[in-house]
Protein backbone atom coordinates (compact mmCIF):
# COMPACT_ATOMS: atom_id res chain seq x y z
CA UNK A 1 0.00 0.00 0.00
CA UNK A 2 2.55 2.25 0.99
CA UNK A 3 4.27 1.86 -2.61
CA UNK A 4 1.10 2.44 -4.26
CA UNK A 5 1.00 5.99 -2.96
CA UNK A 6 4.51 6.77 -3.42
CA UNK A 7 3.44 5.78 -7.00
CA UNK A 8 0.21 7.95 -6.94
CA UNK A 9 2.08 11.14 -5.20
CA UNK A 10 4.73 11.04 -8.20
CA UNK A 11 2.33 10.61 -10.72
CA UNK A 12 0.03 13.58 -9.20
CA UNK A 13 3.09 15.36 -9.46
CA UNK A 14 4.55 14.47 -12.94
CA UNK A 15 0.60 15.71 -13.83
CA UNK A 16 0.24 18.68 -11.71
CA UNK A 17 1.55 22.39 -11.74
CA UNK A 18 2.15 21.89 -7.89
CA UNK A 19 5.67 20.61 -6.95
CA UNK A 20 7.06 20.19 -3.49
CA UNK A 21 10.74 21.54 -3.50
CA UNK A 22 11.26 21.32 0.04
CA UNK A 23 10.15 20.03 3.17
CA UNK A 24 6.81 21.71 3.79
CA UNK A 25 6.76 24.00 0.84
CA UNK A 26 4.12 23.62 -1.66
CA UNK A 27 5.14 25.37 -4.74
CA UNK A 28 2.76 26.28 -7.92
CA UNK A 29 3.78 26.95 -11.62
CA UNK A 30 3.35 30.30 -12.99
CA UNK A 31 2.62 31.23 -16.35
CA UNK A 32 3.28 35.20 -15.55
CA UNK A 33 7.23 36.50 -15.04
CA UNK A 34 7.83 36.53 -11.87
CA UNK A 35 6.87 40.72 -10.93
CA UNK A 36 3.69 40.01 -12.56
CA UNK A 37 2.97 37.22 -10.32
CA UNK A 38 4.13 38.52 -7.39
CA UNK A 39 1.37 41.75 -8.20
CA UNK A 40 -1.51 39.33 -8.98
CA UNK A 41 -0.32 37.68 -5.34
CA UNK A 42 -0.16 40.81 -3.75
CA UNK A 43 -3.48 41.90 -5.05
CA UNK A 44 -5.12 38.63 -4.45
CA UNK A 45 -4.42 38.73 -0.70
CA UNK A 46 -5.42 42.44 -0.05
CA UNK A 47 -8.57 41.61 -2.14
CA UNK A 48 -9.25 39.26 0.64
CA UNK A 49 -8.55 41.72 3.42
CA UNK A 50 -5.28 40.39 4.32
CA UNK A 51 -2.21 43.03 5.79
CA UNK A 52 0.38 43.18 3.15
CA UNK A 53 3.28 43.66 5.70
CA UNK A 54 6.14 43.69 3.56
CA UNK A 55 7.35 43.05 0.16
CA UNK A 56 11.06 41.73 -0.22
CA UNK A 57 12.74 41.96 -3.22
CA UNK A 58 15.79 40.22 -2.88
CA UNK A 59 17.37 40.20 -6.06
CA UNK A 60 17.32 44.33 -5.74
CA UNK A 61 19.21 43.32 -1.96
CA UNK A 62 21.97 41.44 -4.22
CA UNK A 63 22.33 44.51 -7.13
CA UNK A 64 22.99 46.84 -3.94
CA UNK A 65 26.38 44.64 -2.66
CA UNK A 66 27.32 44.04 -6.63
CA UNK A 67 25.79 40.73 -6.75
CA UNK A 68 23.13 39.28 -9.61
CA UNK A 69 20.31 37.29 -8.71
CA UNK A 70 17.26 35.93 -10.71
CA UNK A 71 14.00 37.62 -9.68
CA UNK A 72 13.64 36.45 -5.84
CA UNK A 73 10.63 38.32 -3.49
CA UNK A 74 8.77 37.69 -0.73
CA UNK A 75 5.16 38.78 0.18
CA UNK A 76 4.69 38.76 4.20
CA UNK A 77 1.12 39.01 4.68
CA UNK A 78 -1.90 37.44 7.47
CA UNK A 79 -4.53 38.86 9.81
CA UNK A 80 -4.95 38.14 13.57
CA UNK A 81 -8.18 36.13 12.62
CA UNK A 82 -6.04 33.33 11.04
CA UNK A 83 -2.93 33.91 13.20
CA UNK A 84 -4.14 34.09 16.81
CA UNK A 85 -6.24 30.56 16.99
CA UNK A 86 -2.90 29.51 15.13
CA UNK A 87 -0.71 30.83 17.61
CA UNK A 88 -3.60 29.27 20.60
CA UNK A 89 -2.69 25.92 19.71
CA UNK A 90 1.32 26.51 20.10
CA UNK A 91 2.25 29.43 20.70
CA UNK A 92 5.87 29.30 18.83
CA UNK A 93 4.05 29.11 15.79
CA UNK A 94 4.52 32.74 15.83
CA UNK A 95 8.09 32.60 14.48
CA UNK A 96 6.53 31.40 11.48
CA UNK A 97 3.97 34.02 11.05
CA UNK A 98 3.11 36.69 9.25
CA UNK A 99 2.66 34.48 6.51
CA UNK A 100 4.90 34.45 3.40
CA UNK A 101 4.86 33.55 0.18
CA UNK A 102 7.94 33.50 -2.14
CA UNK A 103 8.12 34.18 -6.02
CA UNK A 104 10.97 32.98 -7.74
CA UNK A 105 12.49 32.19 -11.43
CA UNK A 106 14.36 29.03 -11.74
CA UNK A 107 17.50 28.61 -13.64
CA UNK A 108 15.46 27.79 -16.73
CA UNK A 109 12.92 30.73 -16.25
CA UNK A 110 10.27 29.17 -15.04
CA UNK A 111 8.30 31.05 -12.21
CA UNK A 112 6.95 29.54 -9.14
CA UNK A 113 4.85 30.85 -6.08
CA UNK A 114 5.37 28.91 -3.24
CA UNK A 115 4.48 28.94 0.55
CA UNK A 116 4.79 27.01 3.52
CA UNK A 117 2.16 24.61 4.34
CA UNK A 118 0.51 25.45 7.53
CA UNK A 119 0.35 21.45 8.08
CA UNK A 120 4.19 21.34 8.09
CA UNK A 121 3.88 24.75 10.52
CA UNK A 122 1.75 22.56 13.22
CA UNK A 123 4.00 19.97 13.01
CA UNK A 124 6.89 21.57 12.84
CA UNK A 125 5.58 23.44 16.86
CA UNK A 126 4.00 20.15 17.77
CA UNK A 127 -0.07 21.52 16.92
CA UNK A 128 -0.81 18.80 14.00
CA UNK A 129 -4.30 18.86 15.58
CA UNK A 130 -4.38 22.27 15.46
CA UNK A 131 -8.40 23.18 14.03
CA UNK A 132 -7.29 26.26 11.95
CA UNK A 133 -4.82 24.35 9.84
CA UNK A 134 -7.54 23.11 7.17
CA UNK A 135 -9.21 26.70 7.19
CA UNK A 136 -5.77 28.24 6.49
CA UNK A 137 -4.56 25.88 3.59
CA UNK A 138 -7.48 26.22 1.67
CA UNK A 139 -7.53 29.72 2.09
CA UNK A 140 -3.62 29.82 0.91
CA UNK A 141 -4.49 27.12 -1.74
CA UNK A 142 -7.04 29.81 -2.80
CA UNK A 143 -4.88 32.89 -3.20
CA UNK A 144 -1.75 31.12 -4.92
CA UNK A 145 -4.08 29.58 -7.26
CA UNK A 146 -5.89 32.18 -8.06
CA UNK A 147 -2.45 34.20 -8.58
CA UNK A 148 -1.35 31.83 -11.13
CA UNK A 149 -4.67 31.37 -13.08
CA UNK A 150 -4.82 32.09 -16.52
Amino acid sequence: MKTFRSLAAVAVMLVSPIAFAADGLIALKSPYSAEETMDRLEAEVKARSLNVFARIDHAAGAQKIGKSMRPTEVLVFGNPKGGTPFMACAQTVGIDLPLKALVWEDESSQVWLGYNDPAFIADRHGASECGVVPNLQKALSGITEAAVAR
